[in-house]
């Protein structure tokens, strides 16, 4: 069973003040600004995993208090399967001690996934000295929460974890555009030249071979019609000549 967690008193939280952070990123086709900061975001789908009564209610109530959606699972077992749905809660918040599978356990098991937007996790629990936040980080959290935690602290906490989460989703969909971007680029070079007369290929090094033998070569080609100097000087030129005489 882990310790129980009984939040330090402290006064109503303020209103959540507008946040002026804005961060931009390029587009392929134009440019966008993205807003960062959890005041102008929806609020996170928080998940809590506690396997404490008490513990679990206050902590559940404190983030349903500031505006969250909370998946609320009772040890690690539950835990685990829920941030392995599709729709699995983007930020999390683990007790160290679970009966199942434990908060440091969790986050490894997450890490090995390597996701585009790997999630957010904050450890919880009494273990305070130097070694065991150490070990915590070191399992994969982003973050650690001792026991009894303060709201204002752990609120603060959350901020930086929507921040950071803001950031990862932009950069995926940078990296998403790229790949977009990098995939019309080879398609741009997949299309060949092709003599609309002889049906001869050139190549990336100006060579005219046979489209029987271009093809056998490279069977993902696609092709766009052009000349070869041959049919240029034995088709083109003459016609081009006639067309003057008709004209004179």
């Amino acid at each position: 069973m882990s310790d129980q967690v009984v939040p330090n008193p402290d006064p109503p939280p303020a209103p959540p003040r507008a946040d002026s952070g804005y961060w931009s990123r390029a587009r392929i086709s134009g440019s966008a600004r993205c807003r960062v900061g959890a005041a102008a975001a929806a609020p996170t789908r928080i998940l809590i995993a506690e396997d404490d009564v008490v513990s679990r209610t206050v902590l559940e109530r404190t983030l349903r208090g500031w505006g969250h959606e909370v998946v609320v699972t009772r040890d690690g077992t539950q835990a685990w399967e829920a941030l392995l749905a599709d729709d699995a809660p983007s930020l999390a918040i683990l007790d160290w001690m679970m009966p199942g599978v434990e908060g440091p356990e969790i986050c490894r098991r997450l890490r090995a996934l390597a996701r585009p937007v790997p999630t957010y996790l904050i450890l919880l629990t009494a273990k305070g000295q130097t070694d065991d936040i150490v070990a915590g980080l070191d399992s994969g959290a982003d973050d650690y929460v001792t026991k009894p935690f303060d709201r204002q602290e752990l609120r603060s906490r959350l901020r930086v974890g929507e921040r950071i989460l803001a950031l990862q989703h932009g950069l995926a969909d940078r990296v998403r555009e790229l790949e977009e971007a990098l995939g019309q680029v080879k398609e741009l070079k997949g299309l060949l030249p092709i003599c609309a007369y002889c049906k001869a290929v050139r190549d990336d090094q100006n060579y005219w071979h046979r489209v029987e033998t271009y093809i056998a070569a490279h069977p993902s080609a696609r092709f766009s019609h052009g000349t070869c100097p041959g049919c240029w000087k034995d088709v083109i030129e003459p016609e081009l000549a006639v067309h003057r005489d008709k004209r004179e």
